[in-house]
């Protein structure tokens, strides 16, 4: 159990930016380091995180630690990573404000915004990588980008029809095989 609280914690005392920007530490500790789940499996952890309620990151690390050491194992990874970030809030909390005016703290902030765009863009090529394997998911992945740039459309909608799709067009490719 504190393997998954530890491990969960060093995931998430070394992100900044949010659930997306924790996918390639997710992936590199979970996977490579651990072993606590699969590329596939994370990939869909990740997928289902994004379309339940609550952050993908503490979403994943639910699920992750249900899968490990069941519901005792997703509690101590829930609460590994959600640890350091409500310990740094806490101090941050008092002084924010006080330094927010600060020309070089907004200038650090407006870097640090930037960064998080690349580690979010980082972990999309990976998933993307392993995610777009055939001609279905490749026109699912456009069909749903094209979709999400152009209207408003809840995210919930496009994983609903995405899974409809890649369920309809797997069982009619496998029934020509």
């Amino acid at each position: 159990m504190w393997d998954l609280f530890w491990t969960f914690a060093k995931v998430g005392v070394m992100t900044f930016g949010g659930g997306y920007a924790m996918l390639p530490i997710l992936q590199r500790e979970v996977v490579e380091n651990k072993h606590f789940a699969t590329e596939e499996e994370l990939m869909d952890y990740f997928a289902i995180g994004q379309c339940t309620p609550g952050v993908i990151a503490v979403n994943t690390a639910t699920f992750i630690g249900k899968k490990h050491k069941g519901t005792l194992g997703a509690i101590f990874a829930t609460l590994g990573v959600v640890f350091p970030s409500l310990i740094i809030i806490m101090l941050l909390a008092g002084v924010i404000e006080a330094f927010s005016h600060i020309a070089w703290v907004q200038h650090a902030f407006g870097g640090i915004r930037v960064c998080v765009c690349v580690l979010i863009l980082n972990a999309v090529v990976k998933l993307g990588k392993k995610s777009i394997v055939d001609t279905a998911t490749l026109i699912i992945f456009l069909l749903v980008a094209v979709g999400s740039f152009f209207t408003s459309i809840s995210p919930v909608i496009f994983v609903v029809l995405a899974a409809s799709a890649g369920i309809i067009l797997k069982s009619i490719g496998g029934k020509r095989a």
